[in-house]
């Protein structure tokens, strides 16, 4: 039966409460988690034939042009020594005042965290052009940002929490990138001319990450080391020059693709490759591919993102994000047999970390902790410091450059610290980005600091005069 009609004069007072009680639930309701995101949450890309991407592409001259040299280059994911770490000699100025330090350029990019390498007075980007539907490999200025040339090629992809994630590896006059749909492509760092390259998903059976590929590739004494972690192939290493490849590991346990990158290591006299895979780690003999030990006691469920660090001559340390905490590895090796075993474990409440790669300086580990705040750990996972409630960075990302932690927050702040083992000690603060989601990897050449929001790449000058 019909309930009793409403009367006309209430309807514009219900309409009003309906709407104000909305407004109140949007500022009040309680943020989605940035660290618990699922793959759902974000728009499915669109399926792809990758048989039909031509990865010779279209390529187009800019008037940039090439700075000149003034100081270390910044040529792959985590700097020159893959630590993070600038050993340049640069002193940098922090003095900055009410205006924060001084801008060079910024250039707008498609949305992403891809971050930049710097090599030869040239910035390279890892980029994705929405409008043209393409991966776009970028050669810019590193004195004005002018683009000096970009080379791209057609691949469909949605906003999947951005798009590109990746940072390019220069070396020997040749970069390669790795584009979010697991397209590699190797050009002349100079000229921008196609060298060679291929698609893991369609060569190899990649499987793509749930956020697209996360994986920068590495190049190492001629030859680039990649994870495809397909039904076959786990990791492979190319020569450098022609994109041949030279040896391939197999994929017996059939780990997936994760979002972490390569780490090569030395342990008891041993040039290795160290890949985490979504249920384990491997590790392989750089010179042959032979395998040398695996390990799958300790794992990240949903997604896999920072890259395993060398913490010791015999210490591999992990870190995760979705509770997963952090693990200490001792690797020992018995004639021709390795062992890897936790040397110890700390929760998610004391360690861990949702995207960024924690640092190994002087002894110490510093990285951010899900909870936001900075903290430094002794190798034994005893903590020495926090950097406490009034300095907390979200998911962004940091760097060491002249004894001290450059560290961005989400919305773009910058603050350096003493990269000390006693105390944290904030030295100087300045808003620099404007955006959000400020979570692409730092990079640090000479004077230059760079650093991106997620539609826009910004260098910042920070020499001494």
């Amino acid at each position: 039966m019909p309930g009793p009609a409403l009367s006309p004069r209430l309807l514009p007072w219900l309409t009003l409460v309906a709407g104000l009680a909305l407004a109140v639930w949007f500022l009040f309701a309680p943020a989605r988690p940035q660290g618990l995101r699922v793959p759902d949450m974000d728009e499915k890309p669109a399926a792809v034939a990758s048989a039909g991407v031509d990865l010779h592409g279209t390529f187009t001259a800019g008037p940039g042009r090439a700075a000149a040299a003034d100081g270390e280059d910044w040529p792959a994911f985590r700097g020159p020594e893959g630590d993070n770490v600038s050993r340049s000699g640069v002193r940098l100025d922090i003095g900055w005042g009410a205006e924060g330090p001084r801008k060079r350029w910024s250039q707008h990019c498609g949305f992403g965290y891809a971050a930049p390498a710097v090599a030869d007075g040239r910035v390279f980007l890892t980029d994705y052009d929405v409008a043209r539907k393409q991966d776009a490999l970028r050669c810019l200025s590193l004195t004005d940002g002018a683009e000096i040339w970009h080379r791209a090629y057609p691949v469909i992809a949605k906003f999947n929490h951005g798009m590109s994630r990746t940072v390019p590896a220069v070396a020997a006059g040749t970069v390669v990138s790795l584009g979010p749909r697991c397209h590699v492509l190797a050009c002349d760092a100079a000229s921008g001319d196609f060298r060679w390259g291929i698609d893991l998903v369609r060569d190899h059976g990649a499987k793509e990450p749930p956020w697209y590929a996360g994986q920068c590739p590495l190049i190492d004494r001629g030859r680039v080391i990649l994870a495809p972690a397909g039904p076959e192939v786990l990791l492979m290493a190319v020569d450098l020059a022609s994109g041949v490849p030279v040896w391939t590991v197999p994929n017996p346990r059939k780990l997936a693709m994760s979002h972490a990158s390569v780490l090569c290591a030395t342990i008891d006299g041993q040039r290795q490759y160290i890949y985490a895979g979504m249920t384990g780690i491997t590790a392989v003999a750089a010179e042959d591919g032979r395998l040398l030990w695996e390990f799958n006691g300790w794992k990240v469920t949903i997604a896999w993102v920072p890259t395993p660090v060398q913490a010791g001559p015999h210490e591999i340390l992990c870190a995760g994000g979705y509770n997963a905490g952090a693990a200490m590895l001792r690797v020992v090796r018995d004639g021709e047999t390795w062992k890897a075993s936790l040397a110890w474990t700390l929760p998610a409440r004391d360690f861990g970390s949702d995207q960024q790669t924690p640092i190994l300086y002087h002894g110490s580990i510093f990285g951010v902790v899900p909870d936001g705040q900075m903290v430094c750990l002794a190798l034994d996972g005893t903590r020495r410091w926090a950097s406490g409630r009034a300095d907390r960075f979200g998911l962004g990302p940091y760097a060491i450059a002249d004894g001290r932690l450059f560290i961005l927050n989400d919305t773009g702040m910058l603050t350096v610290a003493e990269a000390s083992d006693s105390a944290w000690r904030r030295l100087a603060q300045a808003q620099v980005l404007t955006g959000h989601d400020s979570w692409g990897p730092i990079a640090v050449a000479g004077r230059a600091l760079l650093v991106r929001d997620l539609d826009t790449l910004t260098c910042l000058e920070l020499g001494k005069p």
